[in-house]
Protein backbone atom coordinates (compact mmCIF):
# COMPACT_ATOMS: atom_id res chain seq x y z
CA UNK A 1 0.00 0.00 0.00
CA UNK A 2 1.11 3.60 -0.91
CA UNK A 3 1.28 4.78 2.69
CA UNK A 4 3.25 1.72 4.10
CA UNK A 5 6.03 2.19 1.60
CA UNK A 6 9.00 4.31 2.07
CA UNK A 7 7.98 6.58 -0.87
CA UNK A 8 10.91 9.23 -1.78
CA UNK A 9 9.30 11.70 -3.90
CA UNK A 10 11.57 13.40 -5.59
CA UNK A 11 11.34 16.94 -7.22
CA UNK A 12 12.64 16.62 -10.85
CA UNK A 13 13.60 19.81 -12.21
CA UNK A 14 12.70 22.61 -10.44
CA UNK A 15 15.81 23.07 -8.57
CA UNK A 16 17.99 23.48 -11.79
CA UNK A 17 16.37 26.97 -11.59
CA UNK A 18 18.91 29.18 -9.22
CA UNK A 19 18.01 33.11 -9.05
CA UNK A 20 21.58 34.26 -10.25
CA UNK A 21 21.02 37.99 -9.69
CA UNK A 22 22.63 40.85 -12.54
CA UNK A 23 23.59 44.17 -11.32
CA UNK A 24 20.38 45.49 -12.74
CA UNK A 25 18.34 43.28 -9.92
CA UNK A 26 20.17 45.04 -7.06
CA UNK A 27 20.99 48.05 -8.81
CA UNK A 28 19.42 51.43 -6.42
CA UNK A 29 19.01 49.09 -3.20
CA UNK A 30 22.25 49.63 -1.73
CA UNK A 31 24.19 52.68 -3.20
CA UNK A 32 28.28 52.03 -3.96
CA UNK A 33 31.01 54.24 -5.26
CA UNK A 34 32.20 53.75 -8.08
CA UNK A 35 34.09 50.53 -8.31
CA UNK A 36 37.59 49.96 -9.40
CA UNK A 37 39.08 48.99 -12.38
CA UNK A 38 40.45 46.33 -10.69
CA UNK A 39 37.42 46.01 -8.98
CA UNK A 40 35.46 45.87 -12.16
CA UNK A 41 37.60 43.56 -13.93
CA UNK A 42 37.58 41.00 -10.85
CA UNK A 43 33.17 41.27 -10.83
CA UNK A 44 33.51 40.05 -14.51
CA UNK A 45 35.99 37.53 -14.20
CA UNK A 46 33.79 36.07 -11.27
CA UNK A 47 30.96 36.13 -13.97
CA UNK A 48 32.21 34.92 -16.73
CA UNK A 49 33.92 32.00 -14.50
CA UNK A 50 30.11 31.50 -12.95
CA UNK A 51 28.79 31.22 -16.43
CA UNK A 52 31.59 28.85 -17.21
CA UNK A 53 30.58 26.88 -14.17
CA UNK A 54 33.46 27.10 -12.96
CA UNK A 55 32.59 27.99 -9.57
CA UNK A 56 35.46 27.86 -7.59
CA UNK A 57 37.39 30.81 -9.57
CA UNK A 58 33.89 32.54 -9.45
CA UNK A 59 33.86 31.94 -5.80
CA UNK A 60 37.88 33.39 -5.12
CA UNK A 61 37.18 36.50 -7.65
CA UNK A 62 33.89 37.52 -6.18
CA UNK A 63 35.41 37.38 -2.45
CA UNK A 64 38.31 39.28 -4.07
CA UNK A 65 35.57 42.09 -4.45
CA UNK A 66 34.04 41.68 -1.56
CA UNK A 67 37.48 42.78 0.33
CA UNK A 68 37.62 45.28 -1.41
CA UNK A 69 34.01 46.48 -1.50
CA UNK A 70 32.30 44.74 1.19
CA UNK A 71 28.72 46.23 0.47
CA UNK A 72 28.39 45.33 -3.34
CA UNK A 73 25.67 43.47 -3.20
CA UNK A 74 25.99 41.81 -6.96
CA UNK A 75 29.28 40.44 -5.83
CA UNK A 76 27.26 38.83 -2.70
CA UNK A 77 24.33 37.84 -4.12
CA UNK A 78 26.54 36.09 -6.54
CA UNK A 79 28.79 34.50 -4.29
CA UNK A 80 26.13 33.08 -2.34
CA UNK A 81 24.52 31.66 -5.91
CA UNK A 82 28.16 29.78 -6.27
CA UNK A 83 28.75 28.53 -3.01
CA UNK A 84 25.23 26.75 -3.39
CA UNK A 85 26.38 25.23 -7.05
CA UNK A 86 29.95 24.12 -4.99
CA UNK A 87 27.27 22.60 -2.36
CA UNK A 88 28.09 24.87 0.68
CA UNK A 89 24.94 25.86 1.10
CA UNK A 90 25.54 27.21 4.84
CA UNK A 91 28.29 29.68 3.34
CA UNK A 92 25.75 30.23 0.87
CA UNK A 93 23.07 30.97 3.23
CA UNK A 94 25.16 33.35 5.10
CA UNK A 95 26.01 35.20 2.31
CA UNK A 96 22.57 35.92 1.08
CA UNK A 97 21.68 36.63 4.50
CA UNK A 98 23.99 39.33 4.64
CA UNK A 99 23.08 40.66 0.81
CA UNK A 100 19.33 40.66 2.10
CA UNK A 101 20.36 42.85 4.58
CA UNK A 102 20.80 45.73 2.33
CA UNK A 103 18.02 44.94 0.22
CA UNK A 104 15.54 43.31 1.83
CA UNK A 105 12.99 43.88 -0.15
CA UNK A 106 14.92 42.29 -3.21
CA UNK A 107 12.92 38.76 -4.10
CA UNK A 108 15.06 37.82 -6.33
CA UNK A 109 17.81 37.34 -3.36
CA UNK A 110 15.28 35.95 -1.26
CA UNK A 111 14.44 33.29 -3.75
CA UNK A 112 18.37 32.44 -3.66
CA UNK A 113 18.10 32.01 0.19
CA UNK A 114 15.29 29.99 0.11
CA UNK A 115 17.21 27.77 -2.22
CA UNK A 116 19.79 27.43 -0.49
CA UNK A 117 17.89 26.10 2.78
CA UNK A 118 15.68 23.81 0.10
CA UNK A 119 19.19 22.04 -1.17
CA UNK A 120 21.03 21.92 2.09
CA UNK A 121 17.56 20.04 3.29
CA UNK A 122 16.50 22.65 5.66
CA UNK A 123 12.52 22.78 4.83
CA UNK A 124 11.41 24.68 7.54
CA UNK A 125 13.40 27.34 6.75
CA UNK A 126 13.03 27.03 2.97
CA UNK A 127 9.43 27.20 3.79
CA UNK A 128 9.25 30.24 5.58
CA UNK A 129 11.75 31.93 2.78
CA UNK A 130 9.44 30.86 -0.10
CA UNK A 131 5.83 32.31 1.68
CA UNK A 132 7.87 35.78 1.48
CA UNK A 133 8.44 35.68 -1.92
CA UNK A 134 5.18 34.12 -3.00
CA UNK A 135 3.69 37.20 -0.81
CA UNK A 136 5.67 39.52 -2.79
CA UNK A 137 5.20 38.05 -6.05
CA UNK A 138 2.06 36.09 -5.76
CA UNK A 139 2.07 35.30 -9.49
CA UNK A 140 4.98 33.93 -10.34
CA UNK A 141 3.91 30.64 -10.15
CA UNK A 142 7.70 29.07 -10.04
CA UNK A 143 7.80 30.69 -6.14
CA UNK A 144 4.27 28.83 -5.80
CA UNK A 145 5.47 25.57 -7.01
CA UNK A 146 8.49 25.94 -4.54
CA UNK A 147 6.10 26.98 -1.73
CA UNK A 148 3.49 24.40 -1.87
CA UNK A 149 6.59 21.21 -1.93
CA UNK A 150 7.95 22.62 1.22
CA UNK A 151 4.21 22.93 2.20
CA UNK A 152 4.11 19.52 1.83
CA UNK A 153 7.36 18.68 3.25
CA UNK A 154 6.54 20.56 6.69
CA UNK A 155 3.29 18.57 6.87
CA UNK A 156 1.02 21.28 5.39
CA UNK A 157 -0.11 19.06 2.73
CA UNK A 158 -3.44 20.50 2.51
CA UNK A 159 -2.16 24.25 2.16
CA UNK A 160 -0.15 22.97 -1.06
CA UNK A 161 -3.69 21.44 -2.91
CA UNK A 162 -5.14 25.18 -1.47
CA UNK A 163 -2.50 27.27 -2.86
CA UNK A 164 -2.14 25.53 -6.03
CA UNK A 165 -5.35 24.36 -7.40
CA UNK A 166 -6.70 28.04 -8.19
CA UNK A 167 -3.35 28.36 -10.00
CA UNK A 168 -4.06 25.66 -12.33
CA UNK A 169 -5.58 27.48 -15.30
CA UNK A 170 -3.47 28.28 -17.72
CA UNK A 171 -0.83 26.01 -16.47
CA UNK A 172 -1.86 22.67 -17.07
CA UNK A 173 1.36 21.92 -19.43
CA UNK A 174 3.47 22.65 -17.10
CA UNK A 175 4.63 19.09 -15.39
CA UNK A 176 6.63 20.70 -12.26
CA UNK A 177 3.26 22.42 -11.43
CA UNK A 178 1.33 19.53 -12.23
CA UNK A 179 3.78 17.02 -10.35
CA UNK A 180 3.17 19.16 -7.37
CA UNK A 181 -0.39 19.30 -7.55
CA UNK A 182 -0.88 16.13 -8.11
CA UNK A 183 0.54 14.71 -5.52
CA UNK A 184 -0.65 17.38 -2.77
CA UNK A 185 -4.02 15.93 -3.71
CA UNK A 186 -3.51 12.25 -3.46
CA UNK A 187 -2.18 13.06 -0.08
CA UNK A 188 -5.11 14.85 0.95
CA UNK A 189 -7.21 11.88 0.11
CA UNK A 190 -8.59 13.01 -4.06
CA UNK A 191 -7.02 10.51 -5.46
CA UNK A 192 -8.86 10.13 -8.74
CA UNK A 193 -7.96 13.81 -9.40
CA UNK A 194 -3.90 13.21 -7.87
CA UNK A 195 -4.00 10.12 -10.05
CA UNK A 196 -4.79 11.73 -13.64
CA UNK A 197 -2.55 14.75 -13.34
CA UNK A 198 0.73 12.19 -12.02
CA UNK A 199 0.28 9.88 -14.90
CA UNK A 200 -0.01 12.62 -17.16
CA UNK A 201 3.35 14.14 -16.01
CA UNK A 202 4.58 10.14 -16.06
CA UNK A 203 3.93 10.13 -19.22
CA UNK A 204 4.84 13.33 -20.43
CA UNK A 205 8.17 13.13 -19.37
CA UNK A 206 8.53 9.39 -18.64
CA UNK A 207 9.26 10.05 -14.97
CA UNK A 208 10.17 6.69 -12.86
CA UNK A 209 8.43 8.34 -9.62
CA UNK A 210 5.80 9.93 -11.34
CA UNK A 211 5.22 6.33 -12.71
CA UNK A 212 5.67 4.71 -8.56
CA UNK A 213 3.94 7.44 -7.20
CA UNK A 214 0.08 6.95 -9.17
CA UNK A 215 1.26 3.20 -9.20
CA UNK A 216 1.02 3.30 -5.44
CA UNK A 217 -2.15 5.40 -5.21
CA UNK A 218 -4.46 3.03 -7.66
CA UNK A 219 -3.14 0.35 -5.66
CA UNK A 220 -3.99 1.86 -2.16
CA UNK A 221 -7.31 1.73 -3.92
CA UNK A 222 -7.51 -1.33 -5.17
CA UNK A 223 -7.11 -0.59 -8.51
CA UNK A 224 -4.80 -3.42 -8.79
CA UNK A 225 -4.61 -3.46 -12.51
CA UNK A 226 -4.18 0.00 -13.71
CA UNK A 227 -1.47 0.03 -10.64
CA UNK A 228 0.40 -2.92 -12.58
CA UNK A 229 0.75 -1.02 -15.97
CA UNK A 230 1.84 2.26 -13.94
CA UNK A 231 4.44 0.49 -11.94
CA UNK A 232 5.46 -1.93 -15.38
CA UNK A 233 5.82 1.44 -17.26
CA UNK A 234 8.54 2.74 -14.25
CA UNK A 235 10.45 -0.69 -14.00
CA UNK A 236 11.01 -0.40 -18.07
CA UNK A 237 12.12 3.04 -17.02
CA UNK A 238 14.59 1.94 -14.18
CA UNK A 239 14.32 -1.38 -12.39
CA UNK A 240 16.33 -0.25 -9.79
CA UNK A 241 14.32 2.68 -8.27
CA UNK A 242 14.20 2.16 -4.79
CA UNK A 243 10.36 0.09 -3.48
CA UNK A 244 9.21 -0.34 -7.01
CA UNK A 245 9.65 -4.40 -7.27
CA UNK A 246 7.61 -4.06 -3.35
CA UNK A 247 4.56 -2.56 -5.01
CA UNK A 248 4.38 -4.18 -8.35
CA UNK A 249 4.14 -7.86 -6.40
CA UNK A 250 1.53 -6.82 -4.30
CA UNK A 251 -0.39 -5.62 -7.56
CA UNK A 252 0.61 -9.14 -8.89
CA UNK A 253 -0.52 -10.74 -6.03
CA UNK A 254 -3.88 -9.03 -5.81
CA UNK A 255 -4.31 -9.83 -9.11
CA UNK A 256 -3.62 -13.53 -8.96
CA UNK A 257 -0.35 -14.05 -10.66
CA UNK A 258 1.75 -15.83 -7.90
CA UNK A 259 4.02 -16.72 -10.02
CA UNK A 260 4.49 -12.74 -11.36
CA UNK A 261 4.45 -11.79 -7.94
CA UNK A 262 7.10 -14.31 -6.06
CA UNK A 263 8.98 -13.20 -9.07
CA UNK A 264 8.62 -9.28 -8.39
CA UNK A 265 9.20 -10.03 -4.76
CA UNK A 266 12.91 -12.36 -5.02
CA UNK A 267 14.04 -9.17 -7.56
CA UNK A 268 12.79 -6.22 -4.41
CA UNK A 269 14.65 -8.61 -1.88
CA UNK A 270 17.67 -8.51 -4.42
CA UNK A 271 17.62 -5.09 -4.30
CA UNK A 272 17.09 -4.76 -0.76
CA UNK A 273 17.49 -7.80 1.36
CA UNK A 274 16.24 -6.13 4.27
CA UNK A 275 12.84 -4.74 2.65
CA UNK A 276 10.23 -6.26 5.59
CA UNK A 277 7.12 -5.99 2.89
CA UNK A 278 8.86 -8.18 0.16
CA UNK A 279 10.23 -10.54 2.68
CA UNK A 280 6.94 -11.19 4.22
CA UNK A 281 4.87 -11.09 0.76
CA UNK A 282 7.30 -14.05 -0.68
CA UNK A 283 7.08 -16.07 2.96
CA UNK A 284 3.19 -15.64 2.48
CA UNK A 285 3.70 -17.43 -1.03
CA UNK A 286 5.61 -20.23 -0.13
CA UNK A 287 3.08 -20.73 2.75
CA UNK A 288 0.28 -20.85 0.75
CA UNK A 289 2.15 -22.95 -1.12
CA UNK A 290 2.91 -25.31 1.45
CA UNK A 291 6.62 -25.06 1.56
CA UNK A 292 6.66 -24.15 5.36
CA UNK A 293 10.98 -24.60 4.88
CA UNK A 294 11.11 -21.66 2.30
CA UNK A 295 8.50 -19.57 4.55
CA UNK A 296 9.56 -19.66 8.27
CA UNK A 297 12.72 -17.91 7.90
CA UNK A 298 11.15 -15.30 5.61
CA UNK A 299 8.47 -14.96 7.66
CA UNK A 300 10.84 -14.69 10.77
CA UNK A 301 12.89 -11.97 9.22
CA UNK A 302 10.29 -9.88 8.46
CA UNK A 303 8.75 -9.44 11.73
CA UNK A 304 12.87 -9.39 12.88
CA UNK A 305 12.90 -6.16 10.66
CA UNK A 306 9.39 -4.62 11.95
CA UNK A 307 8.52 -6.16 15.10
CA UNK A 308 5.14 -4.66 15.52
CA UNK A 309 4.14 -5.95 11.73
CA UNK A 310 0.74 -7.78 12.48
CA UNK A 311 0.61 -9.53 8.90
CA UNK A 312 3.89 -11.00 9.58
CA UNK A 313 2.48 -11.93 13.33
CA UNK A 314 -0.03 -13.46 11.72
CA UNK A 315 1.48 -15.53 8.75
CA UNK A 316 4.06 -16.93 11.32
CA UNK A 317 1.27 -18.33 13.68
CA UNK A 318 -0.55 -19.72 10.99
CA UNK A 319 2.94 -21.64 10.21
CA UNK A 320 3.20 -22.57 13.46
CA UNK A 321 -0.35 -23.81 13.63
CA UNK A 322 0.06 -25.77 10.28
CA UNK A 323 3.38 -27.58 11.59
CA UNK A 324 2.26 -28.42 14.82
CA UNK A 325 3.36 -25.71 17.12
CA UNK A 326 -0.11 -24.90 18.36
CA UNK A 327 0.68 -23.32 21.61
CA UNK A 328 2.88 -20.60 19.71
CA UNK A 329 0.54 -20.21 17.02
CA UNK A 330 -2.60 -19.55 20.00
CA UNK A 331 -0.38 -17.12 22.10
CA UNK A 332 0.23 -15.10 19.27
CA UNK A 333 -3.30 -15.47 17.78
CA UNK A 334 -4.14 -13.93 21.03
CA UNK A 335 -2.18 -11.60 20.88
CA UNK A 336 -3.46 -9.83 17.75
CA UNK A 337 -7.02 -10.62 18.25
CA UNK A 338 -6.51 -8.37 21.73
CA UNK A 339 -4.65 -5.57 19.59
CA UNK A 340 -7.85 -5.59 16.70
CA UNK A 341 -11.28 -7.74 18.16
CA UNK A 342 -12.38 -6.99 14.73
CA UNK A 343 -9.65 -8.46 12.38
CA UNK A 344 -11.41 -11.50 11.28
CA UNK A 345 -8.14 -13.84 9.80
CA UNK A 346 -7.15 -13.80 13.26
CA UNK A 347 -10.22 -15.55 14.93
CA UNK A 348 -10.34 -17.73 12.08
CA UNK A 349 -6.88 -19.26 13.07
CA UNK A 350 -7.53 -19.21 16.49
CA UNK A 351 -10.96 -21.31 16.13
CA UNK A 352 -9.14 -23.58 14.20
CA UNK A 353 -5.87 -23.90 16.58
CA UNK A 354 -8.63 -24.01 19.77
CA UNK A 355 -9.70 -27.37 18.57
CA UNK A 356 -6.39 -28.92 17.42
CA UNK A 357 -5.33 -28.39 21.73
CA UNK A 358 -9.17 -30.19 22.20
CA UNK A 359 -10.37 -26.94 23.57
CA UNK A 360 -13.32 -27.40 21.93
CA UNK A 361 -15.31 -24.63 23.67
CA UNK A 362 -13.03 -21.76 22.56
CA UNK A 363 -13.09 -22.81 19.67
CA UNK A 364 -16.76 -22.55 19.36
CA UNK A 365 -16.51 -19.19 20.46
CA UNK A 366 -14.24 -18.07 17.97
CA UNK A 367 -16.60 -19.34 15.75
CA UNK A 368 -19.37 -17.42 16.23
CA UNK A 369 -17.47 -14.20 16.51
CA UNK A 370 -16.06 -15.08 13.29
CA UNK A 371 -19.86 -15.24 12.08
CA UNK A 372 -20.70 -11.94 13.81
CA UNK A 373 -17.84 -10.05 12.23
CA UNK A 374 -18.80 -11.47 8.60
CA UNK A 375 -22.30 -10.64 9.33
CA UNK A 376 -21.63 -6.96 10.22
CA UNK A 377 -19.14 -6.60 6.93
CA UNK A 378 -22.03 -7.91 5.10
CA UNK A 379 -23.48 -4.70 6.35
CA UNK A 380 -21.19 -2.27 6.19
CA UNK A 381 -20.28 -3.53 2.26
CA UNK A 382 -17.94 -2.81 0.14
CA UNK A 383 -14.98 -0.43 1.91
CA UNK A 384 -15.54 2.96 1.04
CA UNK A 385 -12.31 4.59 -0.84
Amino acid sequence: MRRECSILVVMRNLCLFCCALSLQAVAGQSPQPAPSANVDALLSAGIAAQQQQDYQTAIEDYRKVLDLQPKMAEARANLGAALAETGQYDAAIQEDAIALEAAPGNSALRMNLALGYYKKGDMAHAHVEFEKVHVAQPADVKAAILLAYTDMKVDRVADAAALLTPLEPGHESDMDFEYVLGYALIETGKNSQGISRMEKVAQATRSVDAYFIAGSARLHQSEFREARADLDAAITLNPDFPGLYTLAGQARDAMGDSAGAAAAFEAALRANPKDPTASLYLGAAKLKNRDFDGARPLLEFALQLQPDLPQARFQLAKLNSMTGRYAEAVSALEDLERSDPNWLDPHVELAAAYYKLHRPEDGQRERDIVKQIEAKQQQAGPPKD
